[in-house]
């Protein structure tokens, strides 16, 4: 196994593993590599859509997404999520997924299916290492601290796929099964115990006990600061490439920029457990 580092602050190539002969023994290793790069890509992976949801069992138990819940599924399936010239890509923001719930997904795997001819990279960024950059005093600040999160932004996009049609009824729905919830603004990491912040984008409503400009103004200040390239590398996809990241200790976003052209890939996500905050480490 040949690990090919991607940029300085997370992220690494893996090269020599076949994934459709991964044996549990394996898991181990590839898991340390995860935990300590935060995302690894494998080239050319190809996996078919049985075997992607076979390595990503490997990982964990493979999570039903909420929406699926709603509908009535009761086994976990692949997120197919596609753009092109009637659907302008909406993930162009830093986020880490599904925040809303009370116990957000610790891994996604993500296998790219149709590349554009020009751009559609992925960015991610290590809020482990975007934490270790901030000032004690700041740190301080931010220990303890708690913050709400809810599905509105997800419902607002919802709306926008759908233009506005049969979307509120779901919407309820929506909001009484997954009512707000309140998560710390640093997160322990439950395998490396390290700290890193947990920014879910616009799933977060407002930090506990501030004042709206207060908070606003803290989370935006935060928002900026995981922009700083130090923390992030970039894929330039091609198809059936697959990446695997945890979800507990980055953030992502697609590069917006191939509207209009078509890009589409596959998601499943690995279920997690209550962050938590250790004021003692």
């Amino acid at each position: 196994m040949e690990v090919v580092p991607v940029s300085g602050a997370l992220g690494a190539e893996i090269r020599g593993v076949d994934l459709r002969a991964l044996e549990s023994e394996q898991i181990p290793a590839i898991l340390d590599l995860l935990h300590r790069c935060e995302v690894i890509f494998f080239r050319g992976a190809a996996l078919t859509p049985e075997e992607h949801m076979k390595v990503a069992a490997g990982f964990g138990e493979v999570s039903i997404y909420p929406t699926s819940l709603l509908n009535g599924a009761t086994e976990p399936t692949l997120q197919v999520i596609s753009d092109g010239p009637d659907s302008p890509p909406a993930a162009d923001t830093w986020h880490t997924d599904v925040t809303w719930v009370a116990e957000p997904p610790k891994y996604a795997l993500l296998q790219a299916e149709v590349v554009p001819e020009k751009g559609g990279d992925t960015l991610w960024a290590s809020t482990t290492a975007a934490y270790a950059a901030l000032s004690p005093t700041m740190q301080g600040l931010l220990a303890g601290l708690e913050v709400v999160h809810d599905c509105q932004s997800l419902i607002e996009g919802i709306r926008r796929k759908s233009g506005g049609h049969d979307v509120e009824e779901f919407a309820t729905k929506l909001r009484e099964a997954y009512p707000p919830v309140i998560h710390p603004l640093v997160r322990t990491h439950p395998d490396t115990g390290r700290r890193a912040l947990f920014l879910g984008g616009g799933f977060m409503r407002q930090i506990q006990g501030m004042h709206a400009e207060e908070s606003r103004s803290l989370l935006d200040l935060l928002a900026r600061h995981i922009q700083d390239p130090r923390f992030h590398c970039r894929w330039r996809w091609q198809p059936g490439d697959l990446a695997i990241w945890d979800e507990r200790c980055t953030n992502h976003r697609s590069a917006g920029d191939y509207f209009p052209q078509v890009r589409s890939v596959r998601r499943v996500e690995i279920s997690g457990d209550r962050p938590w905050f250790d004021a003692a480490a």
